[in-house]
């Protein structure tokens, strides 16, 4: 069993039910029916969206992990629901639809240091949840492909792609090659066009949970944040 800790927005929130047309799953365990997008069938969408769907419709905080010996779901829960309590909800801010390296997503249109510094928070405070990468969770990283930084941040911390090399985004396709890409852009600018211009606030984390080994990551509980920003002279 792995968990993960997320941010998604809340089940009725509009961006939740464009996300879920387009993926033809819920991370929230409810029935979605995916309908034609932008003229792409959900059968031809499939084999964009086999991971995305698998995870659900998320920005990844803390990456999926095991739990450590001596820890547990409850333990977990309440240290989310501590941290939550502290932390103060990030600025809202315009998204937009980029691709990054073949990946299509949901990213921020301008910098949010605010929110890489809160996201940096959640990987330290976790961390001691977290059980150590095994050799196979790893290996199946490619640290052979990773630079230096990138292997100290997955031996130190189980993900490289934290702190200095997070990038907020909420995937939403496979890597796809140029053609497809391209043609992915179209549809999901298209698709998410209504509320691109709305600013977004990430206002509360979610645990998610995968049950066994490729199963789908399902929502267990979600805190909102509700600390209050600090203020500054």
């Amino acid at each position: 069993m792995r968990y993960a800790i997320y941010y998604t927005p809340p089940k009725d929130h509009p961006l939740v039910d464009l996300a879920e047309q387009w993926l033809g799953r819920s991370v929230f365990a409810r029935e979605v029916t995916a309908g034609t997008v932008e003229g792409l069938t959900p059968e031809a969408r499939a084999p964009w969206t086999a991971s995305p769907r698998r995870y659900g419709f998320h920005a990844t905080m803390k990456a999926p992990f095991r739990l450590a010996e001596g820890r547990d779901e409850a333990g977990l829960i309440a240290s989310l629901e501590a941290f939550a309590a502290t932390a103060a909800p990030v600025p809202p801010a315009r998204l937009d639809v980029e691709n990054l390296r073949g990946f299509l997503a949901l990213t921020f249109a301008d910098p949010t240091p605010d929110l890489d510094a809160f996201a940096g928070g959640i990987v330290r405070h976790f961390d001691g949840f977290r059980a150590a990468l095994s050799a196979d969770e790893r290996a199946r990283r490619k640290p052979e492909h990773l630079d230096e930084a990138l292997r100290r941040n997955l031996d130190t911390w189980g993900y490289p792609y934290v702190f200095e090399a997070f990038r907020f985004h909420m995937t939403l396709t496979e890597r796809l090659d140029a053609p497809d890409a391209s043609r992915a852009e179209r549809a999901l600018r298209s698709h998410f066009a209504p509320l691109l211009d709305i600013p977004v606030a990430v206002d509360r984390i979610a645990l998610c949970r995968e049950p066994l080994p490729g199963a789908p990551f399902t929502c267990i509980h979600a805190a909102p944040l509700s600390g209050a920003a600090s203020k500054t002279a």
